[in-house]
């Protein structure tokens, strides 16, 4: 069995749903796993936030208008009477939950139900078209299998065993159709696996099951050598390793959520990245290892601040780090890039929450340093089975670049260059030349 992922995009309209729906229609047996219609989240985000803030009458004009909006896909979607009037009769069901909101105090739990109606509309839609065009499948609800822990962390042994036991009932079709991104908590209240999750949720449903593979389906036909958006003639890679994956969804690659390779990669399945436009493309092939041993592809992360801590008290002192660690831990904040001197750290990091409050409390290690509006540019390939000199030869690329940082040897598949913001379009386009000279070679 298959598991396939289709995103915002892919069933963002009438026409891509009645798309999406002959694509999976080939009776094989599949898990098809899909997002909230494109722009649906957000609005619900919005509906939530003049919640928050007690603007009951825009809250109410909005979902009104996104009810509205609803309709009109309904018409557009079904042939017959009967299931237009069985769509707009589901829709006015959400519409009447969601309005209920407006007219009582609204908590942080509550958005969470909010913000899961996007999927549950989207996949009961898609269901109610099968059922329409004569495709038997079952609905099945994510709420009844997905969870995560007090540690927000995916409960690995609940998926699958309630998983198994949905898929086992006697009348479950060889066809499912599911949400993405919704779960339960450990408390058993509506959550979700955050932004962007929907990609997580199929990872975390293929690892279950032990799927043949996992596909995410968007609207680009696979991770791309360089970003399209800045770069030109950017081309698709056909095969990278899970490691390498992983590397570029976590530096920039918006195809793929960073945490979805990992379940994946644990149970060793194969993820393939396809183009609900162009399905015949074969996209990108995501497996343990992969056959190129050469530099794969660059990505870009944006927002980056950069902290140096300096300190004579460093020099041959043990335990430095581990307190200069502590800080962040305390903080809850992630860590991109560090690099060490003897008598300085440096250290980046991409949320600024809680920045006054880290160096207020690093102060006490000593003096700090701060560079804001910063890139991170990351170079993505196998370095350890790569020809001798190859991390030479792509740094050589960024000879008229300013780098602040460098980050190589910490993986074998990364070499990370930290940039001011506005040195990065440069670097990019410096080391899409130098990767199609190596890839060039590597073919002659």
């Amino acid at each position: 069995m298959k598991v396939l992922k289709f995103g915002g995009t892919s069933v963002g309209s009438a026409e891509r749903i009645q798309a999406v729906a002959h694509l999976i229609n080939d009776n094989d047996p599949k898990i098809v796993v899909l997002s909230a219609m494109s722009g649906t989240t957000n609005t619900l985000v919005e509906i939530a936030n003049c919640l928050y803030r007690n603007e009951k009458q825009t809250a109410f004009d909005i979902i009104q208008n996104l009810e509205v909006n609803y309709y009109i896909v309904i018409t557009e979607l079904f042939e017959t009477e009967p299931y237009i009037q069985k769509g707009k009769k589901f829709v006015q069901t959400i519409f009447t939950y969601l309005r209920s909101f407006v007219n009582k105090d609204f908590y942080p739990l509550q958005e969470k139900a909010v913000l899961a109606q996007g999927e549950i509309i989207s996949t009961t839609l898609m269901h109610y078209y099968l059922e329409e065009r004569g495709i038997r499948n079952t609905l099945l609800s994510a709420l009844e299998y997905m969870r995560i822990d007090k540690d927000c962390e995916p409960d690995y042994f609940y998926i699958r065993q309630n998983l198994e036991r949905a898929l086992r009932q006697p009348n479950t079709e060889s066809l499912i159709i599911t949400q993405g991104f919704i779960c339960r908590n450990a408390y058993g209240e509506i959550d979700n696996l955050k932004r962007g999750g929907s990609d997580y949720s199929a990872a975390l449903i293929g690892a279950a099951i032990k799927a043949e593979e996992i596909q995410i389906w968007t609207d680009i036909d696979g991770v791309h050598n360089n970003d399209p958006r800045i770069v030109k003639n950017t081309k698709a890679i056909r095969h990278l390793s899970f490691d390498e994956a992983a590397e570029l969804a976590y530096f920039g690659a918006k195809i793929l959520h960073p945490s979805s390779v990992q379940p994946a990669k644990k149970e060793n399945i194969p993820v393939r990245l396809k183009n609900t436009l162009c399905p015949q493309d074969e996209g990108t092939l995501i497996t343990k290892e992969s056959p190129a041993k050469n530099v794969k592809a660059v990505a870009a992360k944006s927002g980056i601040t950069a902290i140096k801590i300096k300190s004579t008290n460093m020099l041959l002192a043990y335990g430095f780090l581990r307190k200069v660690f502590e800080v962040f831990e305390a903080w809850k904040t992630p860590i991109d890039m560090i690099a060490t001197s003897e008598v300085a750290v440096s250290l980046t990091i991409d949320c600024t929450e809680h920045l006054e409050d880290i160096l207020r409390d690093l102060e006490k290690y000593g003096t700090t340093e701060v560079d804001e509006n910063m890139a991170i540019v990351c170079i993505v390939g196998d370095f350890a089975a790569g020809k001798t000199g190859l991390g030479a030869q792509v740094l050589e690329a960024l000879r008229e670049v300013p780098l602040r940082m460098i980050s190589y040897g910490g993986s074998e598949h990364n070499i990370s260059v930290l940039v001011k913001e506005e040195d990065k379009k440069k670097a990019m386009i410096d080391l899409s030349h130098k990767i199609a000279d190596l890839q060039s070679d590597e073919t002659e």
